[in-house]
């Protein structure tokens, strides 16, 4: 629909802005459903603004060349993926609202991520006159509908009615297979109970600190915690060998074992590059398959040859995928299964990720698995999950900065492994 939008104002020039791992993806669909228009895969350098060009840029380079695209009156901006934007102090939010448009769009299937603040942003940024004030914005509707006053909600989307299209995926796609959730939890190995109850000591030996250092310190001890519940060799160093000395690595082969016995190509996410590059190592020594990796560290061309060669005919049985890089925008409808091999903060990012299958195209029921380890900071993170609503803030950063204004014992209380489960 937004290339039709597109190929319809096609008298100027045009500009879409988009994760860098979209660009070459949007190129291909407008060459593909309007090939009267010219996309023009952009990142700096000389620009082109004939009638009919569609500039296609990632959201980097229009923070590193924003000042080259500002002169350009477009005929339309089209902002993917526009939660990208939902924090307008950032650098690539002002570079957004710098540049000059006939029509602006922005494009997201989570306009809220975490809090109610980052749709004012997005409203703005297309629709500056009516949403002008964000002190505004927060005084008439976002503590009113997190107070849970009468009718607050009603006001809001008779606010937003006028500047946002909103549809479910049902609407759209009412033939789209059912989505299967499946939360299986896994058994820590001896070496990852001794390993995890060990780093846990020494934390607390070291004390956590206060203020800044506290924070530190806590994202710390949660990263290496979380480390040793996806393989204990990631904090040790030791990956000599790999198989049988986590719980949920085993049974993640497990998963992919009977996937590929019965061909059902497999996307398993994870939110650590060292914990990719374990996975497509353990998946050639187990299987000999090659998994691809897709991470931020590829560029453009790689990560789309990435994707190409899954979604063909004869692509690999697996892909593993960073859940930061890839966890939007992509079509990955060749696969109906999908694995979260570790636990992110927030459960709009887990199910984005997961709808790279479960979106138009897909034919099959499509199963999402989560892994979670039993009895470690894993299950408090699951318990954040069941308690979401779309005004908790579940991000990363703020999660880490709630857990460290918890005094000693409560903060333990939630690190600690519940022996007793």
């Amino acid at each position: 629909q937004a290339i039709a939008f597109l190929l319809g104002r096609a008298d100027g020039p045009q500009l879409v802005i988009c994760p860098t791992s979209l660009v070459g993806n949007w190129v291909r669909e407008i060459e593909r459903f309007a090939p009267d228009l010219r996309p023009v895969a952009w990142r700096g350098g000389t620009l082109g603004t004939e009638p009919g060009t569609v500039v296609v840029a990632g959201y980097p380079t229009l923070r590193l060349h924003g000042a080259h695209l500002a002169p350009t009156v477009w005929r339309s901006l089209v902002f993917d993926e526009a939660q990208a934007l939902k924090n307008p102090r950032t650098q690539v939010a002002k570079a957004a609202r710098s540049l000059t448009a006939d029509a602006r769009v922005a494009l997201t299937g989570t306009p809220v991520e975490n809090r109610l603040d980052e749709l004012w942003a997005l409203l703005h940024l297309v629709t500056p006159r009516l949403f002008a004030h964000r002190t505004q914005f927060r005084r008439r509707f976002v503590r009113p509908v997190e107070e849970g006053e009468p009718g607050a909600q009603a006001r809001l989307r008779a606010a937003v009615e006028p500047a946002l299209l909103a549809r479910t995926k049902h609407q759209v796609a009412a033939a789209l297979p059912a989505k299967i959730l499946v939360d299986l939890r896994c058994d820590l190995t001896e070496e990852q109970q001794r390993l995890y109850d060990d780093l846990l000591a020494r934390a607390v030996d070291d004390g956590f600190g206060l203020g800044a250092q506290r924070r530190t310190r806590v994202l710390a001890a949660l990263t290496a915690l979380k480390q040793v519940c996806n393989h204990p060799g990631l904090v040790t160093g030791d990956l000599t060998e790999l198989a049988g000395r986590s719980g949920k690595l085993d049974l993640c082969a497990d998963i992919v074992a009977a996937n590929l016995e019965s061909g059902s190509p497999t996307l398993i996410f994870t939110q650590y590059r060292q914990t990719g590059e374990l996975l497509v190592r353990h998946l050639a020594e187990q299987f000999g398959v090659h998994a691809p990796f897709f991470h931020g560290g590829l560029g453009p061309a790689e990560r789309a040859d990435i994707v190409d060669g899954f979604q063909s005919a004869d692509g690999p049985p697996v892909l593993v995928l960073s859940l930061r890089a890839a966890g939007t925008g992509l079509t990955l409808t060749r696969a109906a299964d999908v694995i979260h091999f570790d636990r992110w903060w927030n459960p709009a990012v887990e199910a984005q990720a997961s709808d790279r299958a479960h979106r138009i195209g897909q034919t099959r029921t499509v199963t999402v698995t989560t892994l979670t380890s039993d009895t470690t900071v894993e299950e408090h993170i699951a318990n954040m999950h069941d308690r979401k609503s779309a005004s908790t803030d579940l991000s990363g950063a703020d999660t880490v900065a709630a857990l460290a204004k918890l005094d000693d014992e409560q903060l333990m209380e939630i690190l600690r492994r519940k022996r007793g489960n």
